[in-house]
């Protein structure tokens, strides 16, 4: 078992404030305090400074922080091993995209077959990140960008990223300029959200950003963009896997200067022994097909 200073750390890594890590352990602020200065003489470093009145993590810190959490996954990945349970329950994630449209026949397997669980948690990017980071999740698919130097990853797919309009839109199944888009109303994800985050950068660099569009929304929901699109008030982007769902209801258009490739990526702490579960999730995957 890991020393119980390490859990003092962690949580005041998410916390970023004494008090509530105390509340939140049931301890005392100095003993707290104790605990961090143990594990700063331990590492010969400094973890945790004042910049004025805010706490902020050193480097070390951060270097710390991922491999106590790497060590805690570990630890209850022994522990499920140790009960020899004849199931399998997997925990995984996966942005919305990938949730809502690949995951219902990713997960038949699971369903079918009673000695093999599945939990599945459908969020943006950042917020998977973070079940990740607090091992809640085993691993996640994600679609879009994430800090690759911070988490272990592996390509799951490569996905074309289109543009869609309404079936009449002078759009449809056209290919167009950058510039043309900005005289329409866009219909945009949540910041956070992988879809956002690749059109968002596709625009940076080709020097514009979002501003730069007559008039946006922001809409979380997957089947409302698709039912505002197709009733032709906005235009959007999504993976070509949403735009064949969606066949009926909307066109799908595309832009140069040159195509936009994204990826699909299964995402995991560094250092544990979760690509053992991902390689079943594959294999069960080929199972159902």
């Amino acid at each position: 078992m890991l020393d119980h200073r390490v859990e003092t750390f962690l949580m005041l890594c998410k916390t970023m404030n004494y008090r509530k890590t105390a509340e939140i352990l049931n301890m005392t602020q100095p003993a707290v305090t104790q605990h961090i200065h143990f594990l700063e003489n331990e590492y010969k470093c400094r973890l945790f400074q004042y910049d004025g009145r805010k706490l902020k993590q050193t480097k070390e810190a951060q270097i710390l922080q991922r491999h106590y959490q790497s060590m805690l996954y570990n630890q209850r990945m022994i522990m499920e091993e140790l009960r020899q349970s004849p199931d399998t329950h997997l925990k995984i994630g996966a942005t919305k995209t990938i949730g809502e449209y690949l995951i219902p026949t990713l997960a038949k397997h699971f369903i079918e077959n009673t000695h093999d669980l599945l939990d599945l948690t459908v969020k943006n990017t950042k917020e998977l990140l973070k079940d990740i980071e607090n091992g809640t999740l085993d691993f996640a698919l994600i679609e879009g960008r994430f800090n690759k130097n911070q988490f272990g990853w592996r390509l799951y797919r490569n996905e074309p990223f289109v543009g869609i309009c309404s079936l009449n839109h002078p759009f449809a199944n056209q290919t167009v300029t950058i510039e043309d888009l900005f005289h329409e109303t866009l219909l945009l994800r949540e910041k956070g959200s992988g879809t956002r985050e690749i059109f968002y950068q596709t625009l940076v660099q080709n020097s514009y950003t979002l501003e730069n569009f007559q008039k946006q929304m922001v809409i979380s929901n997957f089947a409302t963009i698709l039912n505002l699109t197709a009733a032709n008030l906005g235009i959007s982007f999504v993976y070509e896997t949403v735009a064949n769902f969606a066949a009926e209801k909307v066109a799908v258009f595309r832009f140069t200067p040159q195509p936009i490739m994204g990826q699909f990526n299964y995402v995991f702490l560094k250092n544990t022994s979760v690509e053992d579960k991902i390689l079943y999730f594959e294999t069960a995957q080929k199972k159902s097909c």
